[in-house]
């Protein structure tokens, strides 16, 4: 074998560990990394978040408050943006909150219940309010203002009158 082809041979050799040994620190890397969920395209503020809306993307370990961002679509789908989350950046755990059932100014079915006695009025939400949260309504027949809880179906239960 000549001198050439020697040299050749081994350039070459080199250049193949060279190539094995970035494929080794790529995937060692990417080993490393922590996969966050992140928006596929811009979700706008008051949007329900899909599954399909949300792709994986890997993130340093070590990223600076890496621990306020969602680890999972299972804590993100079906509930609303806050506020507009940008594509491929991880959604902060402040970022997302329960849909809204009761909006604002938007008459609602206000039921009263007390020792098995059930009245049935209508009201004028002051706050918007997600099932469970308890919020302002106006009577609107007689101007009084009370708290109640937002119920699944859209309606306000008020307790004990």
């Amino acid at each position: 074998m000549s001198r050439r082809s020697k040299a050749a041979k081994a350039r070459s050799l080199g250049g193949v560990m060279l190539v094995a040994l970035v494929l080794s620190s790529f995937s060692a890397v990417a080993a490393n990394q922590k996969n966050l969920p992140v928006p596929a395209a811009t979700i706008r503020a008051g949007e329900v978040i899909r599954e399909d809306a949300l792709v994986e993307r890997g993130f340093a370990p070590n990223m600076a408050g890496i621990e306020a961002f969602f680890d999972s679509k299972i804590f993100v789908v079906g509930r609303a943006a806050r506020r507009t989350l940008l594509p491929g950046q991880p959604i902060p755990t402040n970022a997302v909150e329960d849909p809204r059932v009761v909006t604002r100014g938007v008459p609602v079915r206000v039921v009263v219940e007390d020792q098995g006695l059930v009245i049935i009025a209508y009201g004028m939400p002051l706050q918007s309010g997600s099932v469970g949260s308890l919020i302002r309504v106006r009577n609107v027949d007689t101007g009084v203002v009370v708290m109640g809880v937002v119920q699944p179906d859209g309606s306000i239960r008020i307790n004990n009158g």
